[in-house]
């Protein structure tokens, strides 16, 4: 009894693309890889199940890509405005530095 012979996705695709590609039949590709006709069958309807599922993951990738460069943007607004708030903190603190307040004033109701 001899062993299978196992085919890479990358030969499976290599078989499948001569057979589309040069139109050769079935029995041909067949025999030619030694394969049952089954199985080509099988790796075509395989092939374009997985056809929609790589379309659509593509226009996924363009929608992901966007929102991540929106979410950039907005990120980086927020960045600004904490960078803005930040320095007005230092300048009321050196304003106060330079007054010697105590930093313990009574509240005025």
């Amino acid at each position: 009894m001899t062993k299978r012979k196992r085919y890479s996705a990358e030969q499976k695709v290599a078989i499948l693309r001569e057979h589309f590609e040069k139109d050769m039949p079935v029995a041909d590709i067949c025999d030619k890889y030694r394969i049952h006709p089954n199985m080509l069958y099988k790796w075509k309807k395989e092939l374009f199940e997985k056809a929609v599922e790589t379309f659509t993951q593509s226009n996924s990738k363009n929608n992901t890509t966007k929102e991540i460069k929106i979410l950039e943007n907005i990120l980086k607004d927020r960045n600004e405005v904490i960078a803005e708030l930040l320095q007005e903190n230092l300048k009321q603190k050196n304003y106060l530095g330079r007054l010697k307040l105590p930093l313990d004033l009574p509240e005025i109701t």
